[in-house]
């Protein structure tokens, strides 16, 4: 038996059905919202002399506790748990066991 699984955004101010979501933040804080196209208008009118007059903050970028995609991801598990790394069975590999894993072969 087919199934299917349907997500219907609603707008957060008017219960109307919503385009889309908005994220933005204030004093630090990080906000997301779920807005018609009309109401996401009105937000971005409201805020346009706000905008127009800030000055732009770099973003901060956290480092990733995950290894990116660049490793053999099976040579990587293969070779930590021979080490006693512990690693999943499937999904990314952490960061720690790709580096664990390059200092053990660029000595090579």
């Amino acid at each position: 038996m087919a199934q299917r699984f349907e997500i219907q955004l609603i707008d957060d101010l008017d219960g109307s059905e919503a385009d889309g979501t908005v994220r933005f933040g204030v004093d630090s804080r990080q906000y997301e919202i779920d807005l018609s196209a009309a109401n996401r208008q009105q937000m971005a009118e409201a805020l346009r002399p706000y905008i127009e007059n800030a000055r732009k903050v770099p973003g901060r970028r956290r480092r990733s506790t995950l290894a990116p995609a660049r490793h053999d991801q099976g040579a990587v598990r293969e070779w930590a748990r021979a080490h006693g790394i512990e690693v999943s069975a499937r999904g990314r590999l952490p960061l720690s066991a790709a580096e664990a894993y390059d200092a053990a072969h660029s000595r090579q």
